[in-house]
């Protein structure tokens, strides 16, 4: 993040802050358990920012009476533009041997879109939520808050400018700087529980961060400390809110909101504290010279730190601790060069300094030249687009039968009444209904297609991240309880139940998952019951209504997205082998094996093992046939999806429709 010289008055606690802010947010992105709120450094960042910042500028209102804006603005230049460009242009070149084209021509709109500083807008468009998996590939998505943080240097100024022609006068400013603060944060708090992505992209969302650094500058350069004593035990206070932030807060739950308060006040509190040069407040602790170092380099650390570990997963899925420290080091020498040779080169640059044009000319032309690149690559990645490479991407964009006749058909989050949709032969007998989330949508490919051929009446009853088995489950987007689920699965069992159907089809996403939900790794076992209880209600309400219910076993979980490996591995002319997952890792054999407990000891329910068709004994593969199997890590890939149809056939309908319950695994044996 950005360092700013805003005081002939050198703040080493305030470098000392950077520092502690960085170590954050790269523990958190380097996978450091130890640390879950580490991401929260960026919002120290904007409180430091917004702090610094304002008192430059008040120091220039008070000696000249305004602001020179293009000055400012050249200095801002100066000082981010150069560093920015250079990570950016490095991350592209290696792209373009680690990425798939596909993902080049992508990640190629993100670098022009950093190169622009609006790269949090396009995110929002994205409707990208910043701690979903999928986010991990993206070596821009950490340029949002440098976008963030630009957008606010730019309309900082001529805001505090125009609170000055307001209302002149020291309070009479603090007041409308603090009405900023309240209603940029009570939005934020209201959007994170709407919106999470507006809440946490939106700069005027996060206004209310700087604001609060703005407004503790104000409260030092008016002098207030005589009504307020900024003592040194409430810097240790404040430090002590960044700890709890960085220890306990978590991605799993809603941010920013009311949680972000905790380290955004946390750091005015060291800074208001950091005024008094005592030797018992936290100043001398930030100030050693470890702590100096690293906040110098903070800036260029932020810069680097993303595209390393992101190219390095993508090359080695499983990084061993030993191998996260070698890419810290790394990290740390790619930002001591670009400090020592482009940051601080140009950031000093004398013919560039004496001249703003110069400067403003000069990150004009730093900016085209972010575009120029992004656009050039994204042009050469969309060239570069083999025939098979274009199979894998049209694999993956595919969507079910179901989804593709009607979006609708497949619930929201939030929406909770039932929307049953008719497949196959709508005037037949013999009606089945498939139940459950998405992991039941994915089996719709095949079941229509059997619905078609054998004159089933197939109804669907699916909704989004929504398992059929009575259980209260967390939704990560929704970052809470997901009651929707609960309510609309109890209307849906009562019409299914009116229905009367011939058979109800269940498949979900399995116990593994909940782990993800969980977060308290002890709470697992308890978990595990409920899960099991909520399997044994669902099926037991619907066989007790003379219902024969076929329960299928989940598919495998692969570690990595199988679109994006296969596709990165034909491009770096590695066998899609690489991609396969270990059995022990991908199936969960042992909870299926409970799942086949319960499901057996319930009259007319029977249990439906299709893995192998994903797996042997020992590998789950990433292709079969010149099919990828998963367009993603746990969803079946459609044309893969249309293969099973024969199978599927043989193992459900040819059994139950005779009206067979026997519980037993389908192996490429029974078949």
């Amino acid at each position: 993040m950005s360092a700013v010289t805003a005081s002939k008055t050198f703040r080493p606690d305030i470098e000392g802050l950077r520092a502690l802010a960085v170590s954050g947010v790269i523990a958190f992105h380097f996978g450091y358990t130890g640390l879950p709120g580490g991401f929260v450094g960026v919002d120290i960042f904007f409180v430091i920012s917004g702090y610094l910042i304002t008192q430059h500028l008040q120091q220039e209102i008070a000696k000249h009476g305004t602001v020179n804006l293009w000055t400012f603005y050249a200095r801002r230049a100066r000082r981010l533009l150069p560093a920015s460009l250079f990570v950016i242009l490095v991350t592209l070149v290696a792209g373009y041997f680690i990425l798939a084209p596909s993902e080049q021509q992508l990640y190629s709109k993100g670098a022009l879109f950093a190169s622009t500083y609006i790269i949090n807008l396009w995110l929002i468009r994205w409707s990208l939520d910043y701690f979903a998996v999928d986010a991990t590939n993206n070596p821009f998505i950490h340029f949002w808050s440098l976008s963030v943080e630009e957008q606010f240097y730019l309309a900082w100024p001529a805001l505090l400018l125009l609170f000055t022609r307001i209302r002149p006068g020291k309070h009479g400013v603090f007041l409308l700087m603090a009405a900023v603060a309240a209603v940029s944060f009570a939005l934020c708090a209201w959007l994170t529980a709407v919106s999470q992505p507006w809440a946490f992209y939106f700069s005027p969302l996060r206004a209310w961060e700087f604001a609060l650094g703005g407004l503790a500058s104000m409260a030092l350069l008016n002098n207030w400390a005589k009504r307020f004593p900024y003592s040194p035990a409430m810097g240790w206070i404040g430090l002590a809110l960044i700890a709890i932030a960085y220890l306990r807060v978590s991605e799993q739950g809603p941010f920013p909101g009311f949680v972000a308060l905790v380290p955004a006040i946390g750091t005015v509190m060291v800074l208001l504290s950091g005024v008094h040069q005592s030797t018992y407040g936290p100043r001398a602790l930030l100030a050693i010279k470890p702590a100096q170092w690293i906040g110098k380099l903070s800036y260029s650390l932020y810069l680097w730190h993303w595209p390393v570990i992101v190219y390095a997963a993508m090359l080695v899925p499983d990084l061993t601790s030993v191998q996260r420290i070698l890419l810290m080091l790394l990290t740390l020498a790619l930002s001591i060069f670009s400090y020592r040779f482009v940051e601080n080169p140009i950031r000093r640059n004398a013919w560039l300094m004496v001249s703003t044009r110069r400067s403003l000319a000069f990150a004009a032309l730093l900016t085209m030249t972010g575009v120029t690149v992004g656009y050039a690559s994204a042009t050469l990645a969309k060239r570069n687009l083999s025939p098979q490479q274009e199979m894998i991407l049209e694999t993956a964009e595919r969507p079910s039968t179901v989804r593709a006749t009607d979006k609708s058909c497949v619930l929201d989050l939030e929406t909770v009444k039932p929307k049953p949709c008719v497949f196959g032969s709508a005037s037949s007998n013999t009606k089945v209904v498939l139940f459950g989330d998405s992991h039941a949508d994915h089996w719709s490919t095949p079941l229509v297609d059997i619905a078609k051929k054998d004159n089933i009446r197939l109804v669907t009853y699916l909704k989004s991240s929504c398992r059929a088995t009575r259980i209260t489950t967390r939704d990560s987007k929704l970052r809470r309880d997901y009651t929707e689920c609960n309510d609309w699965r109890e209307l849906a069992i009562k019409e299914i139940i009116a229905m009367k159907p011939h058979t109800v089809i269940i498949s979900q996403l399995s116990i593994s998952h909940l782990t993800d939900e969980i977060g308290d790794p002890s709470e697992y076992s308890a978990r595990k019951k409920e899960w099991a209880d909520g399997i044994r209600s669902t099926v037991e309400v619907l066989s007790n209504a003379g219902i024969k219910v076929v329960f299928l076993r989940d598919v495998p979980t692969h570690t990595s997205y199988l679109d994006k490996c296969v596709a990165r591995a034909l491009w770096q002319g590695r066998d899609p082998s690489v991609c396969d997952t270990p059995r022990s890792a991908a199936a969960d054999d042992g909870d299926a094996e409970t799942e086949k407990g319960i499901i057996s000891g319930i009259k007319n329910a029977r249990y439906i093992d299709m893995t192998e068709f994903f797996c042997s004994n020992t590998i789950c593969h990433a292709m079969i046939d010149g099919k990828l199997t998963f367009r993603d890590r746990h969803h079946i890939a459609t044309p893969y999806a249309e293969s099973l149809a024969a199978p599927l056939e043989r193992a459900i309908f040819k059994q139950t429709i005779a009206g067979s319950v026997k519980s037993e695994p389908v192996s490429e044996k029974n078949l």
